[in-house]
């Protein structure tokens, strides 16, 4: 047109053709779901350029770690089939040389790149500046849910007519995953995108529903607090907290928000809240009240903290350990939280093992002992149980297992460990290696619900505790915790030269937190444990605590390093063999 000055683009303008791109599409088999107590069983990647297959790599790897049967049933894969396989530190070198100068692709790739980069920070080996396409993010956005119900991997190669057929095998499912990819290239083309540099931004570009809501964000304030966000009747859609309201909320709104439920909550929220806050701290604690008194459908944790389960000495003429429901205040010995049932059980289990209380389900009278109609047990039959089956023990007799049992649970925990040091030895000198683990994932339970009850139990005892944090700017942060409950928070400025009178303000304004009849605690699980936290953190200073604050010298304290890191719960057991406290 007149007047209009042509201009000749780059070459880096135009970016890298997609056909002149050389792809490793790599997938793995693992242990478990986590890199930090999971290993890797199974490597396959196959390497693509202009549409064809150059190469192919594939080896089972030896990561040393036993395989639980659930991931054997999906895999195939048996601790026995790695007998024999090269180990991880030969298998991660030859991979970085397959794939160098290559761009990575997978099916979900932090996963796969996750364990990549795990495996080479424990070999010394610097992880390349891999270039990262995910096909889960590119289907994302090309798809729609009436082509494909899911972007599952199986899903997307039925789609693509892919002959390779996904089965949890890491060569079948990296060919699988390129077809996906080649047929989600064709698709990009309909979108004008050729160049790997467009590929990488499409897939990550923030959907319509998220660039047409950016509005909500413009009057939410910076620093800390709690946001909500609501739909059109002010129903609560979702809560969340941060050091930086406006940065936080801001982020919903742009490519770095992947997650499925959030996406979906953005395009129905209407409005977003806020609640600002004098500190993080409060920030966070406000956040975990809010959930549990709301329950948010978009939010999936902590809305439940009357959920919580603990293990129960109970109250009877033959106590017996019980899972329960509540924590009260009523003289029992108790350990927990617990997340799941799974785990109550499993340090139910450990504690049995050092113990000779009865293990029968059913409450015991005195009467009804009386009448024969006591309930027996195979372990009494075989002498490990103290229970009153058939006359075995009286009253007397069995409050020694009793008192035994109550001194585990609230102060020294080393019976427990030796107990089950002394088994899981056993097991590992006959190769029962998986029977090993499960000893060990029972001592674990045990070992953290013991030492998060004495943990919280000393906080929740203090009827008034204050403390200091540093903050940023050069100022403090000051916490009043009353009961385990945090009661106030204040900052005192940089330019402060007294810090008396901004400790004694704080602490006439907060809450006033008494002991509730029949409670043992007053506040949550999950609120005393954000407390300790941040107690621990470095520089925390005490400026006063009203009453004693300890723990057990022999409780489960003194093994939190062995519990951190040879587990991380929930996460099924992956410990190496022989590693145990002592």
């Amino acid at each position: 047109m007149p007047g209009m000055r042509s201009v000749q683009g780059s070459l880096d303008d135009l970016g890298t053709p997609l056909g002149e791109v050389t792809f490793v599409v790599v997938d793995l088999e693992t242990t478990g779901g986590s890199p930090a107590d999971s290993g890797i069983t199974e490597i396959g990647a196959v390497k693509v350029r202009g549409g064809e297959i150059v190469g192919e790599l594939a080896t089972l790897v030896d990561c040393g770690l036993p395989i639980p049967p659930h991931i054997t049933v999906l895999t195939g894969i048996t601790r026995q089939m790695l007998v024999g396989a090269p180990p991880v530190a030969e298998v991660i070198p030859t991979f970085l040389e397959f794939a160098r100068g290559c761009v990575l692709v997978a099916h979900n790739a932090p996963f796969d790149t996750g364990f990549l980069k795990a495996a080479c920070a424990r070999l010394g080996h610097p992880w390349p500046a891999f270039t990262v396409l995910d096909t889960v993010d590119l289907a994302r956005r090309i798809l729609t849910r009436e082509e494909v119900p899911n972007r599952r991997l199986a899903t997307l190669a039925r789609f693509f007519g892919s002959p390779a057929e996904p089965n949890h095998r890491a060569l079948a499912d990296a060919r699988a995953t390129v077809d996906v990819l080649h047929g989600l290239f064709e698709r990009l083309g309909a979108f004008g995108v050729t160049s790997l540099e467009e590929a990488k931004s499409f897939a990550r570009a923030p959907s319509p529903q998220q660039q047409a809501k950016r509005h909500l964000a413009d009057d939410v304030p910076s620093g800390p607090g709690v946001y909500f966000f609501e739909d059109h009747r002010g129903d609560i859609l979702y809560i969340g907290k941060s050091g930086d309201l406006r940065t936080r909320v801001r982020s919903y709104f742009t490519a770095g928000e992947t997650r499925k439920r959030i996406r979906e909550m953005v395009g129905v929220a209407e409005r977003v809240r806020t609640v600002p806050c004098a500190t993080a701290l409060e920030a966070e604690v406000r956040e975990l009240r809010l959930i549990a008194e709301h329950k948010p459908r978009y939010n999936r944790r902590s809305k439940f903290p009357e959920r919580a389960l603990w293990l129960k000495l109970t109250d009877e003429v033959f106590p017996r350990l019980s899972v329960v429901r509540e924590c009260r205040d009523d003289g029992c010995a108790y350990i927990g939280p617990f997340s799941s049932g799974r785990v109550a059980e499993q340090a139910r289990e450990a504690l049995r093992e050092a113990t000779m209380l009865r293990q029968c389900a059913q409450p015991l009278t005195p009467r009804r002992i009386a009448e024969g109609k006591a309930y027996s047990c195979a372990l009494a039959e075989l002498g490990r149980c103290g229970a009153p089956c058939e006359g075995r023990e009286g009253p007397e007799e069995y409050a020694l297992h009793v008192g035994s049992a109550h001194g585990m649970m609230t102060g020294d925990v080393q019976p427990v460990v030796a107990a089950m040091q002394g088994r899981i030895e056993r097991l590992a000198a006959e190769l029962r290696y998986e029977d090993a683990a499960v000893q060990r994932d029972r001592l674990a339970a045990f070992l953290r619900a013991a030492g998060r009850f004495q943990r919280l139990s000393s906080l929740a005892g203090l009827p008034q505790l204050v403390a200091a944090r540093p903050a940023f700017d050069g100022g403090w942060e000051l916490a009043v915790v009353r009961y385990g409950r945090l009661a106030a928070t204040g900052v005192i400025p940089p330019h402060a030269t007294a810090y008396g009178p901004y400790v004694e303000a704080c602490t006439a304004t907060a809450q006033t937190v008494l002991p509730e009849p029949g409670r043992l605690y007053s506040a949550s699980g999950e609120e005393m444990e954000c407390l300790l936290r941040w107690l621990e953190s470095p520089g925390v200073r005490l400026v006063l605590v009203d009453g004693v604050w300890t723990c057990p010298a022999g409780g489960a304290e003194r093994l939190r390093a062995w519990m951190e890191g040879a587990y991380q719960e929930p996460k099924p057991y992956a410990g190496r063999r022989g590693d145990a406290p002592v």
